[in-house]
């Protein structure tokens, strides 16, 4: 794979003190993690790297919609994200990534890649269960949405309602209520 030029930055260079950068990110963003759950996506990236003499700090925020496709109705929409992230970076022997908030990187590196974080900040943003905003406000109307509500249980009173009682058991609610 093709490392993302423009998600590496190069700290050496850099004066001490904060650095903004800012990042579009689109469908090619994910193709080249192999990510498609998404059908398009338009997020702002924010970083914010301030450097100190013995260390790096970002943090990154996102704020965008991704479009995807309801896990009920299979009908797509745009769903919200939004999210932070706050990664240090210090210099020691050797690489080591082992804690998420904390990354160790050799003291002779100058650049770091960030499109890892940023990536996995707006997968983990989207939530698990995604529904489709039109379900929630019952303004979506689809032939699968239509045939869900028509095979879902029915609750005891639409039974009762539905299918009338039994003759049996209403000469037995009498006793309860002739005492």
């Amino acid at each position: 794979m093709k490392p993302l030029k423009e998600f590496t930055i190069q700290f050496v260079g850099l004066k001490d003190g904060e650095h903004y950068f800012d990042y579009q990110i689109d469908k090619k963003f994910f193709e080249y993690f192999r990510f498609e759950d998404f059908n398009d996506s338009n997020i702002n990236v924010k970083v914010l790297l301030n450097k100190k003499p013995t260390l790096l700090e970002f943090d990154f925020k996102i704020s965008g919609t991704v479009n995807v496709n309801c896990d009920l109705t299979n009908e797509p929409y745009d769903q919200e994200v939004i999210g932070s992230l706050d990664l240090v970076v210090k210099f020691g022997h050797e690489f080591n990534d082992d804690n998420e908030d904390i990354l160790i990187i050799p003291h002779g590196e100058f650049e770091i890649k960030i499109e890892q974080y940023i990536y996995e900040l707006i997968v983990l943003s989207v939530p698990k269960k995604l529904i489709h905003p039109g379900i929630k406000d019952g303004s979506l109307k689809s032939d699968i949405l239509t045939k869900l509500e028509e095979l879902s249980p029915k609750t005891l009173s639409e039974k009762e309602n539905s299918e009338g009682t039994d003759p049996r058991w209403d000469k037995l609610k009498q006793l309860l209520t002739d005492k």
